[in-house]
């Protein structure tokens, strides 16, 4: 990793910019799912499920050991600190939610009828939306904060 001027090591913008990308991808692609509710691609269904919970733990282990560190200590306020608390909480509420979508998607990708459209889309609405607010928190507060413009 690269070290900046006070020999910190640099938090890479390219990295959060790419884990955002990839993020945004996934809300995409559920959020087509949910659109086309009841008649569901099941191939779109496996593939989004089987890459939803890597994607989210790779990303929130990478953001909890280099980029929430960064931000806490660019400012050193309790701000920063409160903010970082509930970042953190917010990744176990994805991931929690990202192993139910999983499971449904699954189900269904196997063959499962979809038996509760609204429900389902709701739920998947519920989910990207809530991952969408997160990305747009990090690009607004926490990249600026350490150096990194990430205007999607």
């Amino acid at each position: 990793m690269l070290a900046d001027q006070s020999g910190r090591e640099a938090v890479p913008g390219a990295i959060m910019k790419r884990a955002h990308g990839q993020k945004l991808q996934l809300c995409d692609a559920l959020e087509k799912i949910a659109d086309a509710l009841p008649g569901v691609d099941r191939l779109q269904c496996l593939g989004t499920a089987n890459a939803i919970v890597p994607l989210l733990r790779n990303i929130h282990q990478y953001e909890e050991t280099i980029v929430f560190p960064a931000y806490e200590a660019a400012a050193g306020s309790n701000a920063n600190l409160a903010s970082t608390r509930r970042l953190r909480a917010e990744h176990v509420e994805d991931e929690c939610f990202a192993s139910e979508v999983t499971e449904i998607l699954l189900a269904i990708g196997h063959g499962k009828t979809v038996e509760n459209a609204e429900a389902l889309g709701f739920m998947l609405r519920g989910f990207f939306e809530s991952m969408r607010r997160h990305i747009a928190f990090e690009r607004e507060h926490v990249l600026p904060a350490i150096g990194i413009i990430d205007r999607g």
